[in-house]
């Protein structure tokens, strides 16, 4: 995601990319080469607290985001994180309050906070067009994890910050969350091998009134799948694979076709450069947002 986004932000109008870093030398001399108007290093203290920046994006291991988000907003620069916010509470804590006094924009990168999708069932809720909102089920299935993308970050494979319940529910916790209000954990589980990350989970957790399902599982034979339902009275919406959006008001499903940008890193930059610019939005996903997801998931691994 740093790399991507890296991508993305050094040809967006609303950024000047001017400094990154990373500790890994190799890492730091394959983007060089990439991007040779911009001047990287190993030491994270070129960016994080430089008064020459505006703001920081921040794509490090959760259990590391205290130490950079801490003090890049002491220093007055804006935040834009990667989720999960934090693993630990004490760091989340840390977090949370050094975005509240520091007054600048501090944003958690959750996919689904400016898809069109999202705000399209936002607003079917809203209307009354779902009547009343009676369950959600989020279903998560994985060949192999972490994914082929992802296996050069090895933190993602352990038990101590990742995981698919961090890395990919976390994005689902924040649509429910964002739709339904907060969730409470009532049950949760995690199955696991060794020291890996969990093998399968299962939770069930509350927003309101309301019972949300999370099933998921690694090492199945098929393809990935991503799928959050929404079932209502009068209509239920399915969401697959990020995108793909689903409703059906009888007995079967029949596609959305969702109008306009559908939602991307570079969408959700230009929501962050407006909230740089001391605009409050509610596509934007905001630390405290990142706090509530922060302590379902963490919820699963107590």
């Amino acid at each position: 995601m740093g790399r991507h986004l890296l991508d993305v932000a050094a040809g967006h109008p609303d950024f000047e990319v001017a400094r990154a870093a990373d500790r890994n030398p190799a890492t730091v001399a394959a983007l060089q080469v990439d991007h040779p108007g911009i001047r990287f290093s190993t030491d994270p203290a070129d960016v994080i607290g430089s008064d020459q920046l505006d703001a920081v994006y921040i794509a490090t291991p959760p259990a590391t985001h205290a130490s950079f988000v801490v003090p890049a907003l002491e220093a007055g620069q804006a935040v834009f994180c990667e989720k999960p916010l934090a693993v630990s509470a004490a760091d989340a804590d840390a977090m949370v309050a050094a975005a509240r006094a520091g007054g600048r924009a501090a944003a958690v990168n959750f996919s689904l906070s400016d898809r069109q999708s999202t705000k399209y069932v936002e607003q079917a809720i809203a209307d009354g067009r779902v009547g009343e909102v009676l369950g959600v089920e989020i279903r998560l299935t994985f060949p192999v994890w972490p994914r082929g993308f992802q296996t050069d970050a090895t933190w993602v494979a352990g038990r101590e910050q990742g995981g698919f319940v961090r890395e990919v529910f976390s994005h689902f916790a924040y649509l429910t969350d964002r739709l339904l209000g907060p969730l409470v954990p009532v049950h949760t589980r995690l199955a696991h091998r060794d020291e890996a990350s969990e093998t399968a989970a299962y939770g069930l957790m509350l927003a309101g009134d309301v019972p949300v399902h999370l099933t998921g599982v690694v090492g199945a034979a098929g393809p990935e799948s991503y799928e959050w339902i929404l079932r209502g009275s009068r209509q239920s919406y399915r969401l697959s694979d990020w995108r793909d959006l689903f409703v059906a008001e009888g007995k079967e499903w029949r596609p959305v076709e969702l109008t306009g940008e559908l939602g991307s890193e570079a969408t959700r930059l230009a929501l962050f450069a407006e909230a740089v610019r001391g605009e409050h939005l509610h596509d934007l996903a905001d630390f405290a947002a990142g706090y509530r997801v922060q302590q379902v998931i963490e919820a699963f691994h107590r």
